[in-house]
Order: structure tokens, then C-alpha cells, then sequence
């Protein structure tokens, strides 16, 4: 079994940059891609806020990607990792009946992010129905919009979105927000927000677009319906992290902790409970995790940003970081 020098574990826009960077350094990388491939840009439609494409469909801006890659000769497997053994040198990972060895890990899997579960949600997402009022909000101007949650980020979105829209309901299935006191004051405040408590939304309407809500009040069991164009859900995200959870540190919403994100952390006085101290060697790289040798970029790390465009820099950082590593 020949051991490979580096291989990269996801195949959004973090695993295909750290693919790029690696294959440009002569790394011979090995991109165990995922099944379905691609991350959340292929539930994506148009992206507006790539650099270098004014307008591209998700899915095509994957494809986009893949085929640069595909162009330095990088092996991609569309195949999802199953087992991982960071215990010793080389690694070893493991999918279908197939094991390989490795000296350096990129984990790029990035996150997804969490639903109301409704059948009419699924159905319309794409087409008003959103997760991200950054990627998605210049499309709604003029129009009515719903941001469903109750969290900082829920604030962050209401607020994003009155830039654009000329009305933003905040829907929240509790009585008080989660998020601090500040961002809620300033929603509430706010001149273009309705904030509706203690409710939920029962259906999104609309057979091809977006045009409304049903939405029922939990304690009167009052319902109500909203005409509307679109729906932002924001109610958190999940890292796909699942797989590393004994095997390297993780915070507590189970993002992947590397030696940036946790001085950033430690700055804000906010240190997590998965916190590690690195070795005087490897304080250095950044995108270096709790384990020499891993290294983790994308949205299985940032729990802030969540761009394409910040996933793919951090797939370069790590890159770079696991380039200069081998090198030492």
C-alpha cells in the first residue's frame, strides 16, 4: 500500500482550493471528495459574491472548480471517509473496504446547515427559501422577507436583510431571543422589522417561488398567513464533524479548533472547553489542529464567516500550512 503525502477530506471550496495549492507544490495530493460531493453550494442557485464571477449557478461553480483540479492530475474520490486513526504516524483512513495511509490530513468537510423540516422548506429551497441572507439577500429588493430563528445569527440576518427588503419579519418559536441583549434591541428597534414570538412556521407557500407562510402561534394555537417572497432559516448550522470528534479537539457546537480560531477565541475571552496548547513547532501554522500533521479549514472550522470565497482562503492557508509542515 503506498503512503500518500497528503490527502484532503472534502471537496467544497476549501478541499478543491487545498487540492489546487497542494498539486501547484508537488504534493501529489489525494482528494477523498465526499458522497454527494460539493457541499452546500450544490443546494446553492445563482452565486453573485464569488470573486471572478459576476453570476454563476452553485452546482456549476463546483464543477467549475473540480475541473482545475481535475487539470493538475489530482485524484479525486468521490467517496465519504468512514474510519480515521490519528494516533499514530502515518494516519490511516478508511472508506468502503479500502484503507490508506497518509502523513498529513487537510479536513475540509465542512458544515450544513439546519432546517425547519417541512416538505414545502425542501421543495422551495432554492427559490426563496434561503440560509444565508449574505449569499441571498440582493435578490429580495423591494420585496418581503421572513427570517425564522431566535439567535445572534437570526439578528445578523434580520438586519442584513433590511438593507435590502422593505419588510423583515422575525419569526421566533419562543417567547425572548437567545441572542445578547444588544442585537435584540437593535432588532426590535428597527423600523423595517416585525418581530412575531411564540410562533412557528406550519408551511412555506408557493408552487415554484416563495409567496407566502403559514405560521401558528404555539401557545393560542392562533394561525396566520403571511404574504411574503422569501424565507431565511436561521436557526444554526452543523459542522460535519462527527467522524473527528475523539480524535482531535472540537469546540462545543462541535467546530474543529485549530490554532487560530482558538487564539481568537482566548482574545475574545471566550475560551472553548475542547482548547489545546500547541507545541512551540507548531504554534506557527494556523490551520493546525490539536493534532501535528492535521489540518482543518472551511466551515467544519468557521462558525463566523461562512463564505465560499473565506472556506477556499482557508483551504489555501491550509495548504500552505501542510506544505511548509512537511517541509519540516
Amino acid at each position: 500500500m503506498e503512503n500518500e503525502k497528503v490527502t484532503i477530506i472534502g471537496s467544497g471550496p476549501a478541499g478543491l482550493a487545498a487540492a489546487i495549492y497542494t498539486a501547484r507544490a508537488g504534493l501529489n495530493p489525494l482528494v477523498i471528495g465526499g458522497s454527494p460531493y460539493g457541499g452546500q453550494l450544490m443546494l446553492t442557485t445563482e452565486v453573485e459574491n464569488f470573486p471572478g464571477f459576476p453570476t454563476i449557478m452553485g452546482p456549476e461553480l463546483i464543477e467549475t472548480m473540480r475541473k482545475q483540479v481535475k487539470g493538475l492530475n489530482v485524484r479525486i474520490i468521490d467517496q465519504n471517509i468512514t474510519s480515521i486513526d490519528f494516533s499514530k504516524k502515518p494516519f490511516t483512513l478508511g472508506y468502503l473496504d479500502k484503507t490508506i495511509t497518509t502523513d498529513a490530513v487537510i479536513i475540509a468537510t465542512g458544515a450544513k446547515a439546519l432546517w425547519l423540516g417541512l416538505e414545502s422548506e425542501t421543495r422551495l429551497r432554492g427559490k426563496g427559501v434561503s440560509a444565508c441572507a449574505t449569499c441571498d439577500g440582493f435578490f429580495f429588493k423591494g420585496k418581503d422577507v421572513a427570517v425564522v430563528g431566535g439567535g445572534d445569527t437570526a439578528m445578523e440576518e434580520a438586519l442584513t436583510l433590511t438593507k435590502f427588503a422593505s419588510k423583515v419579519y422575525l419569526i421566533h418559536r419562543r417567547s425572548e431571543f437567545r441572542a445578547s441583549k444588544i442585537m435584540g434591541e437593535r432588532v426590535k428597534s428597527h423600523k423595517n422589522i416585525e418581530v412575531i414570538l411564540d410562533t412557528q412556521i406550519t408551511e412555506v407557500v408557493g408552487e415554484n417561488k416563495v409567496e407566502g407562510i403559514k405560521a401558528q402561534n404555539i401557545k393560542t394555537h392562533e394561525s396566520r398567513d403571511i404574504k411574503l417572497d422569501g424565507v431565511f432559516v436561521a436557526i444554526g448550522h452543523k459542522p460535519d464533524t462527527e467522524l473527528f470528534k475523539n480524535a482531535i479537539k472540537l469546540d462545543e457546537a462541535g467546530y474543529i479548533l485549530t490554532n487560530a480560531m482558538l487564539a481568537e477565541r482566548i482574545m475574545l475571552g471566550k475560551e472553548p472547553s475542547g482548547a489545546f496548547k500547541p507545541t512551540k513547532d507548531h504554534c506557527y501554522y494556523g490551520t493546525a489542529t490539536s493534532v501535528e500533521g492535521v489540518f482543518a479549514a472551511g466551515d467544519c472550522v468557521d462558525h463566523v464567516y461562512r463564505q465560499a470565497a473565506t472556506a477556499a482562503g482557508l483551504g489555501v492557508s491550509a495548504a500552505l500550512d501542510a506544505e511548509r509542515w512537511l517541509e519540516a
